[in-house]
């Protein structure tokens, strides 16, 4: 883990994505929040892509909890058994509908601790939906951020709530609705797990990672 670095570098390094991406945009293909909720939920042990692929289908005929709902268990499964944990997924996201008809009027609710207690949604799920469709500047850490995060000094942190909280502190507000998407977009493309391409690096000169590949 790197030490946490200073507030000036973390502004330069927020200063570089923004020009080089104004607007980030997440790769899950969403047309409203439930669609959304549903593709992040999907997307736990499976890439972007992967969901993309299944939920091209799915969304089509099934683009509100009623409709999902309709489908059915085994009608969800025959879109998306292309995608790991695909029966669990789908036992989920009946009872995710289920949970928004009875509870919120089919709406997904805008507050993170009401979607929390739909059926497959953690806090990184609420926060990408809360990010992304709602606005807020919540911060969703998966895999990649907390390994850049950790890895940059950007925001370091023994967990990934602590990551979450290193992104809310240290990270000027003027970036911070934007800062999840330049995170997975740079640890996805660039800031890689096995060999992070530092040559290539936007923010090489000013990362805190001692190992940098040449």
């Amino acid at each position: 883990m790197a030490k946490q670095l200073p507030y000036g570098i973390i502004h330069e390094i927020f200063s570089r994505f923004q020009a080089r991406c104004a607007e980030p945009k997440g790769e899950l293909e969403h047309t409203n929040a439930f669609t959304l909720v549903v593709a992040v939920a999907l997307s736990a042990q499976a890439t972007d892509k992967g969901v993309n692929k299944a939920t091209r289908g799915l969304f089509a005929v099934a683009d509100t909890p009623q409709k999902m709902l309709a489908l059915g268990e085994e009608g969800v499964i025959e879109h998306i058994r292309t995608i790991g944990l695909y029966r669990n997924k789908a036992k989920n996201v009946i009872k995710l509908c289920q949970r928004l008809i009875e509870e919120y009027g089919g709406e997904v609710p805008s507050s993170r601790a009401a979607m929390q207690t739909l059926p497959g949604v953690g806090r990184k799920t609420a926060n990408v939906v809360l990010n992304m469709w709602f606005g807020h500047p919540a911060q969703a850490v998966d895999t990649h951020i907390d390994r850049v995060g950790n890895r940059t000094g950007i925001a370091p942190g023994k967990d990934v709530i602590a990551v979450e909280k290193a992104i809310e502190d240290n990270i000027p507000v003027e970036f911070s609705q934007h800062a999840h998407h330049w995170l997975i977009l740079h640890g996805r493309y660039t800031c890689k797990a096995r060999k992070p391409e530092c040559v290539e690096c936007l923010i090489s000169d000013l990362c805190a990672y001692e190992e940098k590949t040449s």
